[in-house]
């Protein structure tokens, strides 16, 4: 007789779950310079919702929209310290000008920042290409 293995499910939309991946948001955000401003736009948060998170006051898990967003910053994040594994030049390229037609001449954290989930599933597809990775 076999022994079944069990996986524990992972119930990624509990607060403690929430409570796990904010602070690694907080510190990527850290890394990249950002303003609780461009925090808050990137989660599509409110701003009381932004401090109480930073606060640890996590109530309850978070919706959908937040854990997608999350990921694509994520993946971001990723395929930069792949692309560019001097954290200052990954920071350095977030913020600067870049003529590829995605961006328009702005930089990717300014399409990050234009407040829809697609910015940043476009800039997350942008920088797969780039490494030669998929798309999701």
């Amino acid at each position: 007789m076999s022994a079944v293995v069990q996986r524990a499910q992972v119930d990624v939309r509990s607060a403690d779950t929430a409570a796990k991946v904010l602070p690694v948001f907080f510190r990527i955000g850290e890394a990249w310079g950002l303003s609780a401003l461009e925090q808050q736009t990137l989660l599509g948060v409110s701003k009381s919702t932004l401090f109480n998170w930073k606060a640890g006051q996590v109530k309850s898990g978070l919706d959908a929209g937040v854990l997608e967003r999350l990921s694509y910053i994520f993946g971001i994040y990723s395929a930069l310290e792949i692309l560019l594994p001097i954290p200052e030049r990954a920071t350095a390229w977030m913020r600067k000008a870049n003529s590829s037609p995605l961006f328009g001449g702005g930089s990717a954290l300014k399409r990050m920042l234009g407040g829809q989930v697609a910015d940043l599933l476009a800039v997350h597809a942008y920088l797969n290409a780039q490494r030669g990775g998929d798309f999701a």
